[in-house]
């Protein structure tokens, strides 16, 4: 792979770009995404409503690109999700914590949508978040189930990260 005349390296893998956005500003929007996420669950808001609701209360720079893109899909995707989610639970979806249900759900979503954010780091991030958010152990639960879903979702990158290197 080639830089191009600015140095950066050309983005990889699906339709997404990474528009050089500070991992920080990135890091907020997942933590907002969360919270959204959240608040859509309890209270099955309008997700516009919310987000606009994220965006006048907000402060500080955060990947706004990426909060839309995500926050505002993963609410139509809510089957297709709990399809690749419910198989891997050791429980009835309902007996899922709130903050658990939310994690799931932007860890599953990136993982199969967002193929230029690297497994490892989307797993990462949501486990970091549940450790913020969640319950004590809640954490451990996330890694768990997303961890079982990488095979599935992310099957060449999977198998890549598994080969011997040379």
């Amino acid at each position: 792979m080639t830089a191009s005349k600015s140095g950066a390296l050309p983005a990889t893998g699906g339709k997404h770009k990474r528009n050089r956005v500070p991992l920080e500003q990135r890091r907020r929007a997942r933590r907002l995404i969360l919270q959204a996420l959240y608040q859509w669950l309890l209270s099955e808001n309008d997700p516009l409503d919310i987000a606009a609701q994220f965006h006048a209360d907000t402060h500080g720079k955060v990947d706004w690109e990426y909060f839309d893109a995500l926050f505002l899909d993963i609410p139509k995707q809510i089957e297709l999700l709990d399809q690749h989610l419910h198989p891997r639970l050791d429980r009835a979806p309902t007996a899922l914590d709130p903050i658990e249900k939310a994690a799931l759900y932007l860890g599953c979503y990136e993982l199969a949508n967002r193929i230029d954010v690297p497994y490892r780091v989307v797993i990462n991030e949501c486990v970091e978040l549940a450790k913020v958010f969640g319950a004590t152990d809640s954490h451990k639960y996330i890694n768990g189930v997303l961890d079982k879903l990488v095979p599935e979702l992310r099957a060449i990158e999977w198998a890549a990260k598994r080969q011997p290197q040379a």
